[in-house]
C-alpha cells in the first residue's frame, strides 16, 4: 500500500532522469533516441556526455549518453577522461539520476570478463547506485521467440549476477522499431516502479577527484584523442611481447638438443660478463 502511495506520488512530479551507461556498440545512443523519439544523440563515437530532454508519454524525460568503455581492456588501461565523463553524467540532470540503465547487446555474448567490466565502472560512482540501477537489454529483435528470461538463463552464471545486483530489474528494447511507443511507456513504467520502491529517492552525486587539472586544460576530443593512443600502445605491447614469447620457443627447444654446438651458441650470450681485474673493465667469458 505504501509503496503504491508513492508510485501514485512519483507519477505526481512527472519527470523522470534517466542516465546511460554501457559498452561502446552496445546500443546505447540508439537506445536513448528510441526513450525520446527523435535523433537525439549521435550514433558514432563521442567521447563526452550529451544530455537530451523531451516530454514522452506524458513526463518529462531528461537523458544523459555517456562514452561508452571498451569491452576487451582492463579499467586501469581506460582513459581517464572516458572515466571522468561517466561520474560526470550523474551531476548532468541535477539534484540526481532517478535510474542508471546498463546497456546490455543481447547480440553480444555476456562472459565473465564482461562482468567484471560492468562491476569496476560502476564502482567509479558508489555502492548505492546498484539500488538505481536497471538493465535494458538492445536488439531484442535477436531474440526471436526466444524470451528475455530464457537467454538470461542460457547465458550462464555472469549475465545473471549481474541482473539479480540490479534487483531483476530489467527491460528490453527492440532498437529497429522505434515506431512502437509500448516498449518506451512500458520502461518508463518500470522506472516509476523502483523509484516507488526506493520510497522517491534519486541516485545522490558523490564529489570525485578522478578528474585532473592537466585534463581540465586540454580540449576533451583532443585528450580523448591521447588516451586513445595510450590504449593501442598499452594493446600493442601485450601482442608484441606475446609474439616475441612465440619466437623463443624453438630457441629454448635447442638449449635441449644434444650437440654441443646448438647448446654452446645459445648459452654463450647467457653467460654473465666477468669485470677483468687487470683492465677493470667488462669482458665477455668464452669457451674454447
Amino acid at each position: 500500500m505504501e509503496v503504491q502511495k508513492t508510485r501514485e506520488d512519483i507519477r505526481s512530479i512527472w519527470e523522470l532522469r534517466i542516465v546511460l551507461l554501457g559498452s561502446r556498440w552496445s546500443g546505447k545512443s540508439s537506445a536513448g533516441n528510441t526513450v525520446l523519439g527523435r535523433e537525439e544523440f549521435d550514433l558514432r563515437r563521442t567521447g563526452q556526455c550529451v544530455k537530451g530532454q523531451g516530454e514522452v508519454a506524458g513526463r518529462r524525460v531528461t537523458v544523459v549518453d555517456t562514452p561508452g568503455w571498451r569491452r576487451d581492456i582492463p579499467l586501469e588501461w581506460t582513459a581517464e577522461l572516458a572515466k571522468h565523463e561517466m561520474t560526470l553524467s550523474v551531476s548532468l540532470c541535477p539534484p540526481g539520476p532517478h535510474t542508471i540503465l546498463l546497456i546490455i547487446d543481447v547480440d553480444f555474448e555476456f562472459i565473465e570478463e564482461n562482468r567484471r567490466a560492468v562491476e569496476v565502472q560502476l564502482e567509479l560512482l558508489n555502492e548505492t547506485v546498484w539500488s538505481h540501477t536497471m538493465v535494458l537489454f538492445t536488439h531484442g529483435d535477436y531474440l526471436g521467440d526466444t524470451t528475455i528470461e530464457q537467454h538470461i538463463n542460457s547465458e550462464g552464471k555472469a549475465l545473471q549476477w549481474l541482473v539479480e545486483k540490479c534487483g531483476n530489474r530489467y527491460h528490453v528494447f527492440d532498437n529497429k522499431n522505434r515506431g512502437d511507443g509500448t516498449q518506451v511507456t512500458e520502461l518508463l513504467e518500470k522506472i516509476e516502479e523502483m523509484v516507488a520502491g526506493n520510497r522517491g529517492c534519486h541516485y545522490k552525486t558523490i564529489p570525485t577527484t578522478c578528474f585532473t587539472a592537466t585534463l581540465c586544460q586540454q580540449p576533451a576530443t583532443q585528450q580523448l584523442q591521447s588516451e586513445e593512443l595510450q590504449e593501442e600502445d598499452n594493446l600493442t605491447k601485450v601482442e608484441t611481447s606475446n609474439t616475441n614469447l612465440n619466437n623463443l620457443e624453438p630457441e629454448l627447444k635447442n638449449l635441449f638438443d644434444p650437440s654441443p654446438v646448438a647448446s654452446l651458441g645459445l648459452l654463450g650470450p647467457l653467460i654473465p660478463h666477468q669485470e677483468d681485474r687487470r683492465g677493470g673493465g667488462p669482458r665477455m667469458s668464452s669457451v674454447d
